[in-house]
């Protein structure tokens, strides 16, 4: 059986040594825990220990969690890491706090107007595509998109999302500092790179949001 509250002790404290060894503020990154597939049940453990930000890739699977949790739902961020599809942007934007996965301007144009009806302000990191994936913004698209999507209404433009491929955590670093660049480039302040196998890294190459699941609850058994 997995034990979260280990686990999460120790990659707070993974989070805390790599912040220090690269002169950086241990409070000035967050942890969002990558909940996709793992039961309700874990992420009431998780908030009872003091998670405050949970990061999903599934509309249903979410709303369906949030239901679940009741109340609890609302005393963490719901960041939405996966891959928005037009037909559930409206749905996204009434669940989620935060979008990591922006790429597309007609799926920005989706989440204006549908911010803009309900009144919110939608944090936006934009996702930029690294490693020849299918999604995300090319690096040298990326400040021109970033600028255009500034203009829509309802949405806040905070920074820049990358997954990194999975291989070696020290051989992620020049994806890292890549994204650290066009971040600048794009006088943005987030940085929301780093997974299990490679947050360290990220963290000291700047990044201000990782996005750790299997370290905190173990292996999935699906998705």
């Amino acid at each position: 059986m997995t034990d979260i509250k280990k686990n999460l002790q120790s990659v707070n404290e993974r989070i805390r040594i790599a912040a220090e060894k690269s002169n950086r503020n241990y409070d000035n990154i967050t942890l969002v825990a990558v909940t996709k597939t793992f039961d309700y049940s874990l992420i009431k453990e998780a908030i009872s220990l003091g998670i405050k930000n949970v990061g999903e890739t599934k509309i249903q699977e979410t709303e369906k969690k949030r239901k679940e949790l009741g109340e609890l739902s609302n005393k963490v961020k719901w960041h939405m890491i996966g891959h928005l599809q037009t037909n559930k942007v409206r749905d996204a934007v009434e669940i989620f706090d935060i979008i990591h996965s922006m790429d597309r301007m007609k799926i920005a144009r989706k989440v204006s107007d549908k911010c803009v009806e309900l009144k919110k302000i939608m944090p936006i990191l934009v996702q930029v595509n690294l490693t020849n994936d299918k999604f995300g913004i090319k690096p040298e698209e990326t400040l021109e998109f970033v600028n255009e999507i500034k203009k829509l209404d309802g949405i806040e433009v905070e920074g820049l999302m990358t997954i990194a491929p999975y291989v070696e955590s020290e051989e992620t670093r020049p994806y890292f500092k890549q994204l650290k660049e066009l971040v600048l480039i794009c006088k943005l302040k987030h940085l929301s790179m780093g997974m299990s196998n490679d947050f360290e890294v990220a963290i000291e190459e700047g990044a201000t949001m990782v996005r750790i699941g299997t370290a905190i609850f173990g292996e999935r058994k699906n998705g």
